[in-house]
């Protein structure tokens, strides 16, 4: 749906230059009317949410854990995260500057 996506000025510039985007969430994620749980630990909030080149989205826990959200795709995260303050140049200085 062309409707889900910010206008071209408000695009990222260049997408192929980066792996992808991320940004915190830090309240508990609900999909479909069910609270997402990490598989690994069993937290359900404070996430780094990361949306790849391919569209996929893919979630990440405090502790590290990292699991595919099939149910999210690249039209949520336009919708739901803010404007790109910064690039970084690896996936550490990312989460460090996102608190984790």
């Amino acid at each position: 749906m062309e409707g889900d996506f910010l206008p071209l000025e408000l695009r990222v510039p260049s997408r192929q230059e980066v792996a992808g985007l991320m940004m915190r969430w830090q309240q508990p994620l609900v999909i479909d009317g069910e609270v997402r749980t990490c598989p690994g630990c069993g937290a359900y909030r404070d996430w780094i949410v990361f949306c790849l080149r391919d569209d996929s989205v893919w979630l990440r826990c405090r502790a590290g854990h990292e699991t595919k959200e099939l149910g999210l795709d690249a039209a949520w995260y336009n919708r739901h995260s803010g404007p790109v303050d910064r690039f970084h140049p690896t996936l550490e200085e990312g989460l460090r500057h996102l608190g984790h």
